[in-house]
């Protein structure tokens, strides 16, 4: 065997492996998959349904308001409130009944359900995408800071706790003063109110 047919062989090799395994065979399970998130799913969230060796399954979905997408073959799947791995279980056991041995991995594209609500006096109050860990005062700047009129010492959080409403209030020039030193940091649902 020449240099050049070796270099061929090996480049081939290394592409299939690259590529993955061979028609029919489904990947092995990772450590991670062992792990699965415990996001909860929600309503306008971006997921990504994708069916191995099947690209017309394979798909980009939003969640709809009544917390459901719709699949090829699978149909109506109601996903919110529930766990990527649970939702693959599920579809799995529909897409058995037209493809041999589905395998389904759902991918988080866009988180979008977890959500604030900043009211009263900022200069953008609305409903903002809790992506990342917040304070208050993250959810005020995120809706344009304070307006002139607004009473920086008397902020409310609302906070459903169960069937109870919580109320937390929140002096911000405490914070801002350094007298208090840590921040109250925001959970999904929660309502910011600036007097």
């Amino acid at each position: 065997m020449t240099t050049t047919s070796k270099s061929l062989l090996l480049a081939l090799a290394l592409l299939v492996g690259a590529v993955g395994p061979a028609s029919g065979q489904q990947p092995e399970a990772t450590s991670a998959d062992a792990n699965a998130a415990s996001y909860i799913l929600g309503p306008s969230d971006v997921i990504r349904v994708w069916v191995w060796n099947e690209t017309d399954l394979t798909t980009s979905v939003t969640v709809r308001p009544d917390g459901k997408v719709s699949l090829p073959l699978a149909g109506e799947i109601d996903v919110a409130g529930r766990t990527p791995k649970a939702v693959e279980e599920e579809i799995t056991g529909k897409l058995a009944e037209y493809v041999n041995a589905p395998f389904v991995v759902i991918i988080v594209e866009q988180i979008n359900s977890p959500q604030i609500s900043v009211l009263g006096e900022v200069r953008a109050s609305g409903r903002y995408p809790l992506r990342q860990r917040l304070s208050v005062l993250d959810a005020i700047a995120l809706a344009g800071g304070f307006t002139e009129f607004a009473n920086r010492g008397e902020v409310i959080v609302f906070r459903l706790e169960g069937a109870n409403t919580q109320r937390i209030e929140v002096d911000v020039n405490r914070f801002l003063d350094g007298r208090v030193a840590a921040p109250l940091w925001l959970r999904a649902g929660d309502t910011v109110y600036v007097q």
